[in-house]
């Protein structure tokens, strides 16, 4: 079948060449097509301009995974509303009708739940106005595709983390880490699964859910898993202090839903995925 990937920074790319390597052909909407691989057919595409690319006819997936240039409200609706907003107009105006449309979202959508837990069935309260607009963009997903013969999936990634996205390791070892004085949860997943989950989703024979967390097994305190680095790295614990508002605020996620459809983890905790990403930088764990 014929993957579109709306959107192909590092995650996209990561999903779009493992599409290809399952066999698929994979199209990738990217403003610089010259830097996808040469597994991927690029596409110069800029998804907040309604003059995008035509679908490939027989598309039966398509992946929209954009990032916003800039922190701030117009950036996030650039990208993920008008966004979200452009590549439905596309598909209308070419007469495709794709059997999954898969939206890559944020646990942003939940804000601060005071270290409780979340899942799919927990009410979005977004904190601030990404979480709100990845919202919105998630229902308008769901709203312009309701009534079609093609699924919408919001696919809500906890903090990505993994080749090239190191921020906790550099904090440890440029000595900047600070340990929460308070018990702080973070939800994250490993790059590599989070392209893997995307895949699965969008492929998978039964008709998916809605809405999927995709987050690993372990909500960790963020004391514990700054204090694991220091000790996988060989240097002294970070110290204790305050370390700031919370990204993402405070709260744990569940992923048996994800789980549930027969979903596996190549890193089911921090544990694993941080050991890997460190083995490939030299550093090796006692």
């Amino acid at each position: 079948m014929t993957v579109l990937l709306a959107g192909c920074g590092d995650l996209g790319t990561e999903a779009g060449l493992r599409f290809a390597a399952l066999g698929h052909k994979v199209v990738g909407w990217r403003r610089s097509r010259a830097k996808l691989p040469a597994a991927i057919e690029g596409a110069a595409a800029d998804l907040g301009s309604p003059d995008l690319p035509p679908v490939p006819a027989d598309t039966a997936a398509v992946v929209i995974a954009v990032a916003a240039d800039a922190p701030s409200e117009e950036a996030y609706r650039a990208a993920y509303l008008r966004g979200v907003g452009n590549v439905i107009d596309a598909l209308e105006r070419d007469g495709v009708v794709p059997r999954r449309v898969l939206f890559v979202s944020s646990t942003a959508v939940y804000g601060d739940a005071a270290g409780g837990w979340v899942d799919e069935a927990t009410p979005a309260e977004p904190g601030g106005f990404s979480g709100r607009i990845l919202l919105e963009a998630e229902e308008l997903l769901q709203g312009r595709l309701a009534g079609t013969d093609s699924t919408a999936v919001s696919l809500r990634l906890g903090g990505i983390y993994g080749p090239g996205r190191t921020r906790l390791i550099d904090q440890v070892r440029a000595g900047s880490a600070v340990v929460p004085r308070d018990v702080r949860y973070t939800n994250r997943i490993h790059r590599d699964d989070a392209a893997a989950a995307i895949i699965h989703l969008a492929t998978m024979a039964a008709e998916p859910a809605p809405t999927y967390l995709g987050v690993d097994d372990d909500p960790a305190d963020l004391g514990t898993v700054l204090r694991f680095l220091a000790r996988e790295m060989g240097l002294g614990e970070p110290p204790v202090g305050d370390a700031g508002p919370a990204r993402g605020g405070n709260k744990r996620c569940r992923n048996e839903l994800l789980r549930g459809t027969g979903f596996g983890f190549a890193f089911p905790s921090f544990r694993e995925g941080y050991r890997d990403i460190l083995a490939g930088h030299g550093v090796r764990h006692p």
